[in-house]
């Protein structure tokens, strides 16, 4: 069923598939750290989160961060800076990390006890595209009760599997319409 449009802005159409766009906003409610890592506060705040416990620091570890205890110390001092690689890995075990210790509060919010939460789909934009060729797409809600297998994805960081659990557990809820919902300009919803 997805990858219906292959060809997908051949006309002008403007917009980007859901499962992109659920994951950014499952970023926002994770509430990660808005401080870049280039900056010496984003650095330090990052290593402290992956440091702040022996549980954290072995998830730091399992997801990716291969550097010493005695650099993180001097990093956090500020004796010294880390590369560009480390700075990439950094950030990489702290979003991984972070998605973990979120995602099973973040699941029970989106359920809500069976109740499921609101989902706004807004279509995409047609305004570069010829008015012949435009469809009439209009704004849906839906509300999804099912979010075990999208919050499951988006924490392993899986974005084949993100978008297949998108659009099998969510966008084929739309009906005989779900292909013109593949692709959007936003998705909303909150927790």
């Amino acid at each position: 069923m997805p990858e219906r449009n292959i060809e997908f802005g051949a006309y002008g159409a403007q917009g980007v598939k859901g499962h992109e766009l659920v994951a950014r906003r499952l970023d926002s409610l994770a509430g990660f750290i808005a401080s870049p890592v280039t900056t010496r506060r984003g650095l330090t705040a990052r290593l402290r989160y992956l440091t702040s416990s022996p549980r954290q620091l072995t998830a730091a570890r399992a997801a990716g961060l291969t550097i010493s205890a005695r650099t993180i110390k001097a990093q956090l001092e500020g004796t010294r800076r880390p590369s560009a690689r480390t700075l990439r890995q950094i950030h990489t075990a702290y979003q991984q990390v972070r998605r973990q210790n979120v995602a099973r509060y973040l699941l029970a919010r989106l359920n809500r006890q069976g109740r499921g939460t609101r989902v706004e789909f807004h279509p995409v934009n047609q305004s570069a595209v010829d008015r012949p060729r435009q469809r009439v797409v209009e704004y849906r809600t839906l509300n999804v009760r099912k979010w075990e297998r999208i919050v499951a994805a988006w924490e392993a960081g899986d974005d084949a599997g993100l978008d297949t659990a998108w659009v099998d557990e969510v966008v084929v809820d739309l009906g005989s319409q779900w292909g013109q919902y593949e692709y959007v300009t936003n998705i909303g919803f909150a927790a």
